[in-house]
């Protein structure tokens, strides 16, 4: 019974609100075409503002990995990751995670095409990714798009965030998972 609701309010819970969303903007004399035609105006210069800021971290990821820095990092760390129970295959979505939340995916997608979807490398993959931000990103973008310059303490605070979270993550999944 409840499957069938859930299916039913997936079908048509999109709908209804544009619906309702049309209906309120009608009754309140809002003139909603012109309304709507704005906001998009509006949202294709946002999106040409924030280009740079997009294409500055498609790049910086790019060179991150074609340049082996990975790799790189990954021998050097890998004593360490070992002793602390840490699969190296998770060390990339450490390193990304913070700069793009899609080539984080990416990472947890190839993971788990490895070593499976319920092996603990993919299950603390997955939590690290849950549990972090992509700080870099959100202070490229969203604060380029407002114009703020100056984010040294957002980035400090972003990136202590970052590694709280992933502390946490590996600390719940050995909890969990091992």
């Amino acid at each position: 019974m409840i499957k069938i609701i859930i299916d039913i309010m997936s079908v048509w819970l999109i709908p209804a609100m544009i619906i309702i969303i049309l209906t309120y903007g009608i009754l309140k004399k809002v003139p909603v075409y012109e309304t709507f035609t704005d906001g998009a105006k509006s949202g294709l210069k946002v999106a040409v503002d924030i280009l740079p800021y997009l294409i500055a971290i498609i790049v910086a990821i790019t060179m991150l990995r074609a340049s082996g820095a990975i790799e790189l990092a990954q021998k050097a760390t890998g004593h360490i990751l070992e002793y602390l129970k840490i699969p190296i295959d998770i060390l990339p979505v450490m390193i990304v995670r913070s700069l793009s939340g899609s080539a984080a995916l990416g990472m947890l997608s190839e993971i788990v095409s490895k070593w499976g979807p319920d092996s603990y490398a993919a299950r603390l993959a997955a939590v690290m990714v849950g549990s972090s931000e992509t700080t870099f990103y959100v202070l490229s973008v969203y604060f380029g798009a407002v114009g703020i310059k100056k984010f040294r303490h957002a980035l400090i605070t972003g990136l202590l965030a970052d590694i709280t979270g992933i502390i946490a993550a590996i600390i719940v999944c050995r909890w969990f998972f091992l």
